[in-house]
Formats: C-alpha cells, structure tokens, sequence
C-alpha cells in the first residue's frame, strides 16, 4: 500500500476543511500537505534496494524477495511510530516557522531524534530516522512557501499523514511498530482475516482501493466537479480480468508481483482515448483507469470464489 496513504490522508483533511467551513481552494492545499506528509514515513524504504547487491542471479523472483527482505530491516519500525509522529510533527512545522528562536527549536528536535534513535537502536535505524526528518522538512518548506501554510496548519496537516500512515500498513506484510522506542507491540503478527491467503491479499487489495477512491470523492466533493464527467464507459473493460483467475497461480501477499502488476496494467485503458489528443485528459485517465481495476479485482475476487 503506498499510493493509498496519500489519498486517505488527504480524504480526511480536505472534506473536514470543507465540513469546518474553509473554502475550496485552502480546503485542497490542507489536503494535498496531509498526503504529502503520508508519504513520508516510507522514506525508510530506500534501504531496500541495498538488498539488490546480494542477488548472485538474474532471476527476477530472487531480486524482488532480496529487496523486500532488505526492506524489512528498517520498514516498518522509527517511521511508522505513533509516539514519534507527533514530536516528527511539531518538528516539521516549526522548520517553515517565520521566528528564528522557532526554526533553532525545530533543529534541536531534528537532532534529538536522529540521535535518540541512533543511541536506542543503532546506525541503519539512526540514519533511517534523520532521512525520515529530512524528508518531512522538505515536505513542510515547500508546503510553507507553494501552498501558504502556516506552522499551525503545517502540524495538524502533518499529524494526520503520519498517523494515519502506519494503520494502512495492517493487512500488508510485517505489523508497524505503533509504540516505537516503547517495549510493547499492540500486534505481533498481520491480521489474518481469511484461511485463505489468497483471500487475504484480496482484502488488502480492497481496502488500497477503497482508500484511492476516497481521495477521488474527496477532490471531487470539495472542487465542485462531478465524477461522472470524467468516468468512461470504457472502464467496464476491466472485467475482461476476471479470466485471469483462471491462468495464473493464486497470488498470495508473499508472491502477488504477477497479480498487482496484471491488474495495475487493466488501469491503462484510462488513458486510451478515442480522439485525436496527443495527450489524455489526466483527470479522466486517473478515474477511469480506477474504476477499470476496480471492475477488474471485483471480477478476479468473483471468478476466484466459484472455481
């Protein structure tokens, strides 16, 4: 799940800016800040590609296992912390303050939580941490100066990415560590739903659509412009995919590269159109394509059920 921490972020923020009265156009800015911010807990996947150097093949299953085993070092740990989101926060919004005693105090926090987490859980988790900071600071300056943010909006916007972050992660892999540095765990393994694993990925696959298609209704609702105009028949495709139930081998959330890539290709015919444009219309691209590997997981859950 990586494109739907995003758009639930900004689903959240942006319909209650609406709800509280805010216009549009402030309304968007809160919302786009608080996806931007969502991302920015998974800053700590860029250990993983180290795990590459350890593949002595060219077989494309060994590389995709040694850079998600990689990934697990780190994933998953500091940056998904809901005790350190809010001093992440409040850290990240004082770095785009406009008072310099504010940006010295934001930089002391920045220390403090690059070396707290170096001292309590070593170099790799260290360096995991200052990137994360790294990254939410540069996320805030330009939050601060290209959507007029101020500190107040900046940490609230900020808190709600982060937080919301780690809960995205539940049905996906290895459970978020919520209470890092804390000795407990509120989960010490993934929920499991289903006996079937493949029910499983199914679910979580859900649950990444759901959250995609909250963020549609949410820039739709708050902008003014209706879905509709930018929903093609065309979308109905997808349901073309449902045969693939009957080629492929039963995607699990340990091996799905062959589902999630066949099934991410159905959204391609968004941006099929049938006229002489060089370019698609990004909007009606974005939704159509949505709704075609939504008819098109819909199909392949339906198809897998009656074999």
């Amino acid at each position: 799940m990586f494109v739907g921490h995003e758009t639930i972020a900004f689903a959240l923020v942006a319909l209650a800016a609406v709800r509280y009265g805010l216009g549009r156009k402030r309304a968007l800015a809160l919302g786009v800040a608080a996806g931007c911010f969502a991302a920015v807990p998974d800053v700590d996947m860029a250990y993983a590609p180290l795990g590459l150097l350890t593949v002595q093949s060219a077989d494309a299953l060994a590389a995709a296992n040694a850079f998600w085993g990689a990934s697990t070092e780190v994933h998953r740990a500091v940056t998904h912390s809901l005790v350190v989101a809010p001093f992440a926060a409040a850290v990240f919004a004082l770095t785009a303050a406009r008072r310099r005693r504010e940006r010295a105090l934001a930089g002391l926090g920045a220390l403090a939580l690059s070396v707290g987490t170096l001292a309590v859980s070593g170099v790799l988790a260290g360096a995991v941490m200052a990137l994360y900071v790294l990254a939410g600071i540069a996320v805030a300056l330009v939050a601060a100066s290209r959507l007029e943010l101020g500190s107040r909006a900046l940490a609230a916007t900020a808190l709600v990415g982060l937080l919301t972050h780690p809960f995205g992660d539940l049905l996906t892999g290895t459970p978020p560590d919520f209470l890092y540095p804390l000795p407990w765990h509120l989960l010490a393994a993934r929920p499991a739903p289903f006996a079937d694993p493949t029910l499983d990925l199914l679910a979580a696959f859900a649950l990444e659509l759901a959250c995609l298609w909250a963020g549609v209704y949410a820039y739709h609702r708050v902008s003014g412009a209706p879905i509709r105009e930018h929903l093609h028949g065309r979308a109905a495709a997808g349901a073309a995919y449902a045969l693939a139930a009957l080629v492929i081998t039963p995607p699990t959330l340990d091996v799905s590269y062959h589902f999630v890539f066949s099934v991410v290709a159905v959204g391609t015919v968004g941006v099929v159109e049938p006229t002489n444009r060089r370019l698609p219309d990004l909007p009606s691209a974005a939704v159509t394509g949505l709704a075609a590997v939504t008819v098109a997981g819909v199909g392949y859950t339906l198809a897998y059920l009656l074999l």
